[in-house]
């Protein structure tokens, strides 16, 4: 899909999108499009960051139409050197000042206060004090690098260490140079902490406009998911050589590193909204101030998805849907082993995923080869970017109990769906769960993210006594994600009956989208003409 970006000099509302919209579909792109769409009478800017413009060696294309209120886009990528000439080093001292703040750096990121230097929350210290030029080259840093090594890790191979330093800090001055050039901008808001809080609070520092903060899963700690199970990070000393509890310094590195971002990110926002009281709870254990903490939880549109319940049939047929990516964070490997024990006892029971396939084409493969080992599929399947060869209907008639949809429209779906889960290992607030409620579908989910709360209700009182619209199970747990595949498709017991009757009823009153989106509206109302500094005193009550 070929698009022109549009551009502005000024928006109500700059976006900064990692790895998200408007390439990769996923719950946060479908937040940002959603926030956007709802709140027609604001201009929004939308400001992409990621790694490579490739995804998995293809040139990643746009994924969504642009609403009429999306006023100003730009895509930048913090490790595609491919097109840019690297000057050759020149010898150089390096600024003494600079190279002291960044010893304070080092200092604060190795203690829990979360204060970061002043001189660092300063755009001219990245463009201009310590260049990265500076930062890779001068002599001062190698002198500061050559002593935090060998204090610190000298049995690290030293060229595994400089280049960990040298991508974990990259970024850092490639989003500086991007905030000298964003629009005019009224509130900077970000859907994480990471890079894209990173730019957030470095432009709200820079231009004294309100920063928010949207955690829609705790960024800090996914990273920490997927560092420690990273494999391209992967030097240990010898065993017989370890201490006792110790572990891949490179990968400290780089979770250390992701910590204070968060840290950064939680000290300069106005708002740090989460969707659920335990994310919450969460960001306050990490270190943001309680009393800038709020939860808006997310909305759909119930209304529209409850008349798909026109096309139910009753009883379904026991078709079991995971809408999701197909990568590792949401475990499909399990949800498959899950629809195999549970085979035996529903011989025609089917297994639909349904999302992203693109994003990790390895796990997609090891997916498929698992679920026709397990002779759940007669072949491997194939794929045109995320949209599966096979249409809607063949897809349906094919005998395969394992079956792999990518992207396809949810309201064509969840109609034909008994139940819909979810065998993630991390998750925030997965609106398709609640989009699974308005359309009738009770759900199965491990216990992670707000899955509990919105499955047997979390909000206060009322909501729990809602009851419960579904089952909640152990992460990595395919016997018991089973047992209750079992148990719920025995429509004859009228537990299925109960819980569809409990999600509704759940959704209609907590989850409307009008009731999301007038939430954001009033906070944005209230920020457009202040500053940081004036919307801080009046939130502080100082």
């Amino acid at each position: 899909m070929n698009q022109q970006f549009p551009t502005s000099r000024s928006v109500d509302i700059m976006l900064f999108s990692e790895g998200t919209y408007p390439y990769v579909k996923g719950g946060v792109s479908s937040w940002i499009l959603q926030l956007m769409k709802g709140l027609p009478e604001f201009s929004f800017g939308v400001c992409f960051i990621g790694a490579t413009p490739y995804l998995d060696g293809e040139l990643m294309q746009i994924s969504y139409e642009f609403p009429e209120n999306l006023k100003h886009l730009e895509v930048h990528y913090l490790f595609d050197d491919n097109d840019k000439k690297v000057p050759k080093p020149k010898k150089k001292k390096g600024n003494i000042e600079g190279f002291k703040a960044i010893e304070k750096l080092y200092k604060a990121f190795q203690n829990n206060s979360g204060e970061i230097p002043e001189v660092l929350k300063n755009l001219d210290f990245y463009t201009k004090e310590v260049t990265f030029d500076d930062f890779l080259h001068s002599e001062l840093a190698w002198e500061f690098l050559t002593k935090i090594y060998s204090k610190n890790c000298p049995d690290v191979p030293f060229v595994d260490y400089f280049w960990t330093l040298r991508n974990i800090h990259k970024p850092i001055w490639t989003l500086a140079n991007i905030v000298k050039n964003l629009p005019t901008t009224k509130i900077y808001h970000a859907p994480s902490t990471g890079y894209a809080g990173f730019i957030g609070s470095l432009a709200s520092y820079t231009n004294n406009r309100p920063f928010f903060l949207t955690e829609h899963g705790i960024y800090t700690r996914e990273r920490k998911i997927d560092m420690l199970s990273a494999d391209w990070i992967e030097f240990k000393k010898p065993a017989l050589l370890q201490q006792p509890q110790e572990y891949n310094y490179i990968k400290k590195m780089w979770i250390t590193f992701f910590d204070k971002i968060g840290l950064f990110c939680y000290h300069r926002s106005n708002h740090i909204l989460s969707l659920f009281s335990g994310a919450r709870a969460i960001q306050i254990n990490f270190g943001a101030p309680q009393q800038r903490t709020m939860i808006i939880p997310n909305g759909v549109d119930v209304d529209g998805l409850m008349q798909t319940m026109k096309k139910r049939q009753d009883p379904p047929k026991p078709i079991i849907t995971l809408i999701g990516r197909v990568v590792p964070i949401k475990d499909i490997k399990t949800f498959i082993r899950a629809i195999k024990i549970a085979s035996q006892t529903i011989p025609d029971i089917q297994g639909w995923i349904v999302g992203a396939v693109e994003e990790d084409r390895e796990y997609v493969q090891e997916c498929q080869q698992m679920a026709f080992a397990l002779d759940l599929k007669g072949a491997i399947q194939n794929f045109d970017g995320n949209k599966s060869k096979l249409t809607l209907e063949e897809l349906e008639k094919n005998e395969d109990k394992i079956k792999f949809f990518g992207h396809s429209n949810i309201k064509e779906i969840l109609p034909k769906s008994a139940l819909q889960t979810l065998s993630s290992i991390s998750e925030g607030m997965p609106l398709v769960i609640l989009e699974g409620f308005a359309a009738g579908v009770p759900c199965v989910a491990t216990d992670v993210g707000s899955c509990r709360d919105l499955i047997e209700g979390g909000i206060n009182g009322e909501d729990k006594a809602i009851g419960v619209a579904g089952a909640i199970t152990g992460i990595a747990n395919p016997d018991a994600l089973a047992k209750e595949y079992v148990r719920f498709l025995n429509f004859e017991n009228g537990v299925w009956a109960k819980a569809q009757a409990a999600g509704l009823k759940r959704v209609q009153k907590y989850y409307r989208q009008e009731m999301f989106l007038q939430e954001y509206r009033k906070l944005y109302d209230e920020a457009l003409s202040l500053t940081w500094d004036q919307l801080n005193s009046k939130r502080e009550g100082i």
